[in-house]
């Protein structure tokens, strides 16, 4: 039987390494956490006169570097002067030279944000009249490419490594201390610390171009390691190896002087490695609070430890029960886990839960905010899936528990039926031993006049030794199999198995979780991003931007609305036609309709005349009262090729 799940187990492991990487490969670039809700010119504005400088706005607050802020002219040359500084909360601004001539400006941003994510994006704004402009803002995306895969890597092998050494040692030492003997427990947790300590200086060596300019080669630049290094994520990683050196010298003692002891030394020695345990792991597990979610935002205070809590349950559940995997498989025959042990492990693992439900529900409220993010955001989404994957490893380990009460059961019965055939083996071979003596008196009296008795005697005594180990090599496969055959512990190893396979994918799912924009965060920069655009409409203007593709060859862009004073009556509207790039193109027609869908009032056709390239208006546009508009623009490309596209915008 032994001979058959190996195999299943190596391809098992490898279905789901795989599944993680497919899980981990269509996360895509990390999203951002800090949004743009507001700037100064905004989005799409056309200004009389140049501005002195541009000013953003995010969602919370950023960390600038010299070219965070950059103002590129239609030619692409920056006409931004000085560093960005901050002007007060979450906004800010770049200087901008004087003497600006008309035409269209890109701002690009890259910043991080306070939870250590990096924001990047561009916008673009015109001086008198737009332009084209060879400044492509297709390529702003931060966090993408090569470096962010290994990034996002580094943080999944973190989580599994941090798992593996705190769930796994605290296996060891609260469930099954005889584990600290065994070659396979000792290897798993080492090989936790190794996962976790190489991944740390991975990813401080990662994170200054993962952060900036995400070229691979900049990922040994020593300046840019000094920069992380005077960052909050650069002092939580460091931290962190900090933490391991400690952590490594409870390693040693664990596995090394703990077993040497007494009974009365194992004791006192198991409490002082349960403080020093408890102390390394909660400062592990900081080192994630104090530079991620946890450490901004809605009652960050609160936020920290509950964080640590939450990483410290799943470290418990998810870590013992790797150990517990590598146990029922790999322990030896001599020192099998027993039915005590994982029974103390189902009462760790039902406090993690227990834990682990309290934790995640505060976290989710304060990640989420409302119900409608649990459908209406990435962030939502992604919690359902972790949810649902919780509630299947739940109801395994139901399973699970149930097979460890019949392992106890059996065990039980098995060691009052070896106690029993031990007495009689112990008879048995006191028997054999008489009978030996016996006839070694005899055998010594006849052969004392022989002068090969000596000589005779050690060959006797070598080949009794062989005999000795082949027997104790038998006995132990014998009891190896006897063991592996019993369908108690066979079933326990393959429920154990199935709960290991929704951890492998449940961690992959958390790290994505880390890495996405809170819906929280999201819907609030959605609603400042709506509320903008109403104070821009309240102040006398209305801009609407809106993608199309009509299918054709070229036939993909933007399209701008441009209605002032987007009041009921008369009003001057101009329309420009953009490809994704920002430069401006002619196509054969535009055409734009209102409807107020409320009143049933349209739609009412407006045909605007071509002024330049990309650029058409119409003025007297009337708009009999104010309401909830539908505006609809059709653009045709071709002969063959159109598309309508519309938004919704208050007017009056």
């Amino acid at each position: 039987m032994t001979s058959t799940i190996a195999p299943r187990v190596r391809t098992l492991v490898l279905l789901l390494l795989a599944a993680t990487g497919l899980l981990l490969a269509g996360a895509g670039p990390v999203s951002a956490h800090a949004a743009l809700t507001g700037s100064d010119p905004r989005q799409g504005a056309v200004v009389d006169k140049a501005p002195q400088q541009v000013s953003l706005t995010f969602s919370e607050k950023v960390a600038l570097a010299d070219d965070s802020l950059r103002v590129l002219d239609p030619k692409g040359r920056r006409v931004d002067r000085g560093d960005p500084a901050g002007t007060g909360g979450t906004t800010y601004s770049v200087k901008l030279h004087s003497g600006l001539p008309d035409g269209t400006y890109t701002v690009t941003y890259q910043v991080v944000s306070e939870d250590s994510h990096p924001v990047a994006g561009a916008y673009t704004f015109s001086i008198g009249a737009p332009s084209k402009t060879s400044v492509s803002v297709d390529d702003q995306a931060a966090g993408g490419g090569v470096v962010g895969v290994l990034y996002g890597f580094g943080r999944y092998v973190s989580y599994a490594g941090f798992i593996v050494l705190v769930g796994g040692a605290a296996f060891v030492l609260g469930c099954w201390r005889g584990g600290t003997a065994v070659r396979s427990m000792q290897r798993l947790v080492v090989s936790g610390w190794l996962a976790l300590t190489a991944a740390t200086l991975g990813l401080l060596l990662v994170r200054g171009s993962y952060t900036g300019s995400g070229k691979v080669g900049d990922i040994f630049d020593l300046d840019l390691l000094g920069q992380v290094l005077q960052t909050k994520t650069g002092a939580a990683l460091v931290s962190r190896l900090l933490l391991l050196a400690a952590a490594a010298l409870f390693i040693a003692v664990l596995f090394g002087a703990y077993d040497k002891r007494d009974d009365e030394e194992k004791r006192d020695l198991t409490f002082g490695l349960a403080i020093g345990g408890s102390v390394v792991a909660a400062g592990l597990a900081a080192s994630w609070a104090m530079s991620e979610h946890a450490s901004t935002g809605l009652q960050a205070g609160l936020a920290m430890p509950v964080d640590v809590l939450h990483l410290l349950a799943v470290a418990g559940w998810l870590g013992g029960l790797t150990a517990l995997l590598v146990a029922l498989y790999r322990a030896p025959v001599e020192t099998p886990v027993d039915g005590a042990a994982v029974r103390r492990f189902s009462r760790l693992a039902f406090g993690s839960v227990l834990t682990l439900v309290v934790t995640g529900v505060y976290q989710s409220w304060r990640q989420l905010g409302s119900w409608s993010a649990f459908t209406g955001t990435r962030y939502g989404q992604l919690l359902l899936v972790k949810i649902g994957l919780v509630v299947l490893l739940v109801g395994i380990a139901w399973i699970s528990r149930r097979w460890t009460a019949r392992l106890a059961e059996s065990g039980a019965a098995v060691s009052a039926e070896a106690a029993e055939e031990g007495e009689n083996e112990a008879d048995a071979d006191a028997d054999v031993e008489k009978e030996r003596v016996t006839s070694g008196a005899v055998t010594s009296a006849a052969t004392t006049e022989s002068g090969a008795a000596d000589a005779g005697a050690g060959a006797g005594s070598e080949r009794a030794a062989q005999l000795a180990r082949q027997r104790a090599a038998v006995d132990t496969a014998r009891r190896k199999r006897e063991r592996d055959a019993d369908p108690n512990r066979f079933g326990l190893r393959r429920s154990v198995l199935a709960e290991a396979g929704v951890a492998v994918v449940l961690l992959a799912v958390t790290t994505m979780l880390t890495s996405t924009e809170p819906g929280r965060t999201e819907e609030q920069a959605a609603a400042a991003s709506s509320s903008a655009t109403t104070e821009a409409n309240a102040a006398g203007a209305l801009t609407l931007d809106m993608s199309f593709d009509t299918g054709g060859e070229d036939g993909k862009g933007v399209v701008r609305i441009d209605l002032d004073p987007a009041r009921s009556g008369a009003n001057e509207m101009h329309v420009y036609v953009l490809r994704p790039n920002g430069r401006a193109f002619d196509i054969p027609e535009v055409k734009v309709a209102f409807t107020l869908e409320a009143q049933d009032i349209g739609p009412l056709p407006v045909v605007p005349d071509h002024i330049s390239t990309g650029h058409w208006s119409a003025s007297g546009v009337q708009i009999p009262m104010a309401g909830d508009w539908k505006i609809a623009v059709t653009v045709r490309t071709s002969d063959i090729d159109q598309a309508t596209v519309s938004k919704n915008a208050q007017i009056g």
